[in-house]
């Protein structure tokens, strides 16, 4: 584990999760069906798939640039297949405690997700629903946008500035550094160490929260019992 140590003991107004990644892993389940895709449509399934992660299935679907498919068709189909298969889908270690450790209404889940499929997964790896959650229908743009992250802020009644992002993958870590929110990149589903300047965690075992009166929230590492 490496962080900065500023976002240890720092009062934030909330915290800020994307899903796929950070919170559960699902890479297996989504990459089985990206590759049947990318067959499909004559797309090179091996440089491919490492460009799926993070973002919403339509945008994946325009940057193709497949001539005569129908992005939003195909992102149903997608989303769909993914919903009927979540074999494999299980939390990063420690997630689901983390999150029911943290205050109601002082923690959302932004996800490029639509909603069905991130409660599905969500189920099927035990993260509990928060009361503020964004998806892929809330927003017109996605990641690497930060229009999510400011709108789970609004609807949790903060500025994103005073919350703490957690994110995995490059379009969300950019969207969390353009909402100019302090961030956490979890790494358990990295094949390859990240190289960055924000924080870092493996997973979720070494942290708890703590809160303040002023009911700020605060990341607190622990120590790990052998």
């Amino acid at each position: 584990m490496s962080a900065q140590p500023s976002v240890f003991n720092t009062a934030y107004r909330a915290f800020l999760f994307d899903m796929d990644g950070t919170v559960l892993n699902s890479i297996a389940a989504a990459e089985r069906i990206w590759t049947i895709w990318a067959l499909r449509h004559g797309v090179d399934v091996a440089s491919f798939l490492p460009n799926i992660h993070g973002v919403r299935a339509i945008d994946t679907v325009n940057r193709q640039g497949l001539p005569g498919v129908d992005a939003e068709a195909e992102a149903a189909w997608i989303t769909q297949a993914e919903i009927e298969d979540v074999e494999g889908v299980v939390e990063v270690r420690g997630a689901a405690a983390f999150l029911r450790a943290l205050p109601a209404g002082q923690w959302a889940i932004v996800t490029s997700a639509p909603r069905a499929l991130a409660l599905r997964r969500m189920t099927a790896a035990g993260i509990p629903e928060p009361e503020v959650m964004v998806t892929a229908e809330d927003v017109s743009v996605g990641k690497p946008d930060p229009a999510g992250y400011r709108l789970a802020a609004k609807r949790l009644g903060v500025e994103v500035t005073a919350c703490l992002i957690f994110e995995d993958a490059a379009a969300g870590i950019q969207a969390a550094e353009a909402a100019g929110a302090d961030l956490v990149i979890i790494t358990e589903t990295h094949e390859h160490p990240i190289q960055t300047a924000h924080a870092t965690l493996a997973d979720y075992q070494s942290v708890a929260t703590s809160v303040d009166p002023e009911h700020h929230v605060r990341l607190k590492q622990i120590q790990i019992q052998e």
